[in-house]
């Protein structure tokens, strides 16, 4: 099962969320997920970071879990392996998080399908295989570049007809 392609307006109201979890940011500075991390923040976001083998983040607490964090947040950006995005969903709704970003660049990234079903039948809206860099204005070139190659591929995501 692919992953589907969400609205545009599903991708806009997600970051729209001024304050958001980041499950599975790396405890590696270089990694990409603390680049999207240290992105978001001088975006004037207020990113929680979420991974339960680190106390701290660029100087930010690490929660371990996301039912921890008060006050609660209501959107969370994974960045787990899929497996681990199957237990996550469910920490995500026993916190009443309603919206969910998988997220993936390439490869398989955050995506499950079981999890994108999970949050399906809960009302969770999810955001399954997009990299947030693509959405965000006047982001770096190459992010520009992938989010243009989806558009003439027919991957990038459309508003949704009224």
């Amino acid at each position: 099962m692919a992953a589907q392609t969400p609205s545009l307006e599903t991708i806009e109201d997600f970051l729209a969320q001024k304050r958001i979890a980041m499950v599975g940011i790396s405890r590696e500075p270089k990694s990409f997920s603390v680049a999207l991390f240290e992105e978001l923040c001088r975006r004037g976001y207020d990113v929680i970071p979420v991974n339960p083998n680190t106390p701290n983040v660029l100087g930010r607490r690490c929660f371990a879990r996301l039912q921890d964090i008060q006050p609660p947040v209501e959107a969370a950006l994974l960045m787990t392996s899929p497996a681990i995005t199957d237990t996550v969903v469910s920490d995500c709704a026993e916190a009443g998080i309603r919206r969910v970003w998988m997220y993936r660049a390439a490869g398989k990234g955050a995506v499950s399908p079981k999890a994108i079903a999970f949050c399906q039948e809960r009302g969770i809206q999810v955001v399954p295989g997009q990299c947030p860099f693509m959405f965000l204005p006047g982001a770096e070139t190459v992010h520009r570049l992938h989010g243009f190659v989806r558009k003439i591929t027919g991957r990038y995501p459309q508003r949704q007809c009224a």
